[in-house]
């Protein structure tokens, strides 16, 4: 189901709960959300929609893919860009991203994953990752 987007900054500065099987209708609300937004949104954080849960969404290449929990963890190719946000009001911002990222988390059958990502994919997933730390750009 389509969600309404939050854009209360106090709520989406919080950091995100690890997420668990109970909440793959979150993951299925984030695609529809995100199918709904196609043309301004290229990924989005359970936060977003108002659930403080530790659940992405993003375009990988044209396929929608979610992930549960995802943790960077190795970086590499810092570079320096800006960002916009579809819950923030403003401006692009500034950012450091990484070209190429490891990230460890969940599919959608909650088994455990490592896969590298890079280029615009990987600068997708690190704003996202963001989100779910509390962190806004």
């Amino acid at each position: 189901m389509v969600k309404e987007l939050v854009h209360d900054p106090i709520f989406l500065a919080q950091k995100s709960e690890t997420a668990n099987e109970s909440d793959l209708q979150t993951a299925q609300d984030l695609l529809d959300t995100l199918a709904a937004h196609k043309e301004t949104c290229v990924g989005m954080a359970a936060n977003m929609i108002g659930v403080k849960k530790r659940i992405i969404v993003f375009d990988n290449d044209g396929i929608p893919e979610i992930m549960f929990n995802p943790e960077i963890v190795k970086m590499s190719g810092a570079y320096q860009t800006e960002e916009s946000c579809l819950s923030l009001i403003g401006a692009p911002k500034p950012v450091k991203r990484y070209k190429s990222i490891k990230v460890k988390y969940q599919n959608s059958d909650f088994q455990v994953r490592l896969k590298t990502f890079t280029g615009f994919t990987a600068q997708i997933i690190q704003h996202e990752c963001d989100h779910c730390n509390g962190i806004l750009i």
